[in-house]
């Protein structure tokens, strides 16, 4: 039996295909990779040019040499602008001076300024003070305070009346609809509708007096006189810087450098020139302030007086002495025909309460 699986296996092994080429009769296998290596090594050295020819080639000792054409580009390297030429670099060193020197300025004015200030509420300095233009000043901003206050109630009024006049827009549409709703009550809701829309009208006519009003008070309390406030803090500011170069030159005593007597003089005559437009600016406004004030309150005097006494036609032709517009106002509902026959029967009809004399 075990002859006959040996035949087998021999005849399996006889028919099976090689998966490897042989190699021929007398070399071994081995010997046929390192032949094959051999000859690859040998083509590669056929390629390569000789040594001494050869331009690429490095050498012990010798600096490397690499070709151009084979050289890998490299980006041009990065060259500063040259900043010499037309005299860029003086005019960067100028400006850069300049900035330096203005902030080293603002800091050592800040610091004499602020030092000043303090040494007046601590009462070590003294100040520069004009008593009839302080006293103006202060006047001025009381004067802000007051108008402020009186725009405000003002604006409120207006806001109120707005409100109001929607409830009685409300209430006459109301009664209209209700006039068509009840016949036995319509000539009294008639009645009432047409009143709610008188009031409106009138009220309307009102409203746009008061916004007129509200908008010049408003101009010349935030605009007009914040202007001249504007150039009295500028004033303020001068004295301050005025003073404080001054007390340095008290402090130091003796023969002060020509510098600190020219910034002396400077800060006296800036002073100067704001203390004189401050002046001017007082006066402009008070004449300015008179008059527009005038016309406004003799225009709010004479609305609301027409408007709460029932005086429609000195209300519109107060509101039309002062150029204010006016609401379109609409054409009046033609009373109804109903109303007319009663008030003509009533009138014709003798009255039972006739008095006794």
């Amino acid at each position: 039996m075990s002859n006959a699986c040996g035949g087998a296996e021999g005849r399996q092994n006889d028919t099976a295909p090689s998966a490897w080429p042989s190699a021929p009769r007398g070399r071994t296998a081995s010997d046929t990779v390192i032949r094959t290596s051999e000859r690859s090594i040998h083509e590669m050295l056929k390629d390569t040019p000789p040594l001494r020819e050869s331009s690429d080639s490095i050498t012990s000792g010798t600096e490397a040499k690499f070709t151009t054409s084979r050289s890998m580009p490299f980006p041009p390297a990065y060259a500063p602008p040259d900043v010499s030429q037309n005299g860029t670099a003086n005019t960067l060193l100028r400006a850069g001076a300049s900035k330096v020197d203005s902030l080293r300025n603002w800091g050592l004015s800040t610091y004499k300024c602020t030092k000043q200030l303090l040494y007046e509420k601590l009462g070590k300095s003294s100040r520069t003070v004009d008593t009839e233009l302080e006293a103006q000043i202060e006047m001025l901003r009381e004067t802000q305070r007051k108008y402020a206050w009186v725009l405000r109630l003002s604006t409120q009024l207006a806001n109120q009346l707005t409100a109001a006049l929607s409830t009685q827009r409300g209430l006459g549409e109301a009664f209209a609809e209700l006039a068509q709703r009840s016949p036995e009550l319509q000539q009294e809701f008639l009645y009432n509708a047409d009143t709610q829309r008188s009031l409106t009208r009138n009220g309307d006519v009102l409203l746009a007096a008061l916004h007129f009003f509200n908008n010049s008070l408003n101009t010349l309390c935030n605009k007009t006189i914040e202007d001249t406030l504007l150039t009295v803090r500028q004033y303020e500011s001068a004295r301050v810087e005025y003073d404080a170069y001054r007390s340095e030159l008290e402090a130091s005593g003796g023969n002060p450098p020509e510098l600190v007597l020219a910034n002396i003089e400077r800060h006296r005559r800036h002073y100067e020139r704001l203390r004189d437009d401050v002046a001017v600016k007082l006066r402009l406004l008070h004449e300015n302030r008179v008059k527009v004030m005038h016309k406004q309150l003799l225009l709010f005097h004479n609305a609301v007086s027409a408007y709460f006494s029932g005086n429609n036609a000195a209300l519109e032709a107060a509101v039309r002495h002062f150029n204010v517009h006016m609401p379109t106002a609409s054409a009046p509902a033609p009373a109804p025909a109903i109303a007319i026959a009663s008030a003509s029967a009533n009138a014709n009809t003798p009255s039972s309460e006739t008095p006794h004399t």
